[in-house]
């Protein structure tokens, strides 16, 4: 087995997509249209784009809806019926769905960052090593998203995931230990979060 296909079947993809989209009039975020199509279903085809064989995908608001319009076949799909506790507890329930699955490390994504494209994405997943890797996407060597936890890491990051802050805390501990990865060149790392950054949208 070469060192991509290795990569590829040790790294799964993981899309954080649960939000409710409050500044967005109650729209979630995975149903925004984005070139014709459900915003979730581009991020995970970015990811896939990227090398990721496996990718599972945390929703939470309307998630009967967003299954049904968007063709996410071959993901799994982890529901989190505590999305409106924020970011933390969907990065809770998708690193704990991957357990069990032999992968040695999540490569996670944002649903609302379409700027973010294969090219930073396989940047991030060409520097996995190992079940200690830390990895980062950096613009202008501002750490970003996205961002590949190895597997020793999941339950420190698990402990840490409360409200919106995600892995934040557990990053900020481990600080030195961070790998950055320069993305400025071929992403653009903006978040849909308002009425305003739908303009980003095509």
């Amino acid at each position: 087995m070469t060192r991509t296909q290795a990569t590829v079947e040790e790294v799964a993809g993981l899309v954080l997509a649960a939000g409710g989209g409050r500044r967005l009039g109650g729209r979630p975020k995975a149903l925004l249209t984005h070139r014709g199509r459900p915003l979730v279903e581009h991020a995970v085809g970015v990811l896939r784009a990227a090398g990721c064989a496996r990718v599972h995908v945390v929703l939470g608001a309307r998630a009967d809806e967003v299954r049904r319009r968007a063709r996410l076949e071959g993901c799994v799909l982890v529901d989190n019926p505590d999305w409106e506790q924020g970011m933390g507890s969907s990065l809770r329930a998708g690193l704990d769905s991957l357990a069990g699955t032999g992968a040695r490390a999540a490569l996670v994504s944002l649903v609302d960052q379409p700027g973010i494209g294969a090219a930073a994405v396989g940047r991030v997943l060409a520097a996995f090593r190992d079940e200690t890797s830390l990895v980062s996407a950096a613009y202008d060597g501002v750490r970003g998203h996205p961002v590949l936890f190895g597997a020793a890491h999941w339950a420190g990051i698990a402990a840490r995931a409360t409200g919106d802050r995600g892995a934040r805390a557990y990053l900020k501990a481990h600080e030195d230990a961070i790998e950055l990865v320069e993305c400025a060149d071929v992403a653009q790392a903006y978040d849909i979060d308002t009425e305003a950054d739908l303009r980003h949208l095509a």
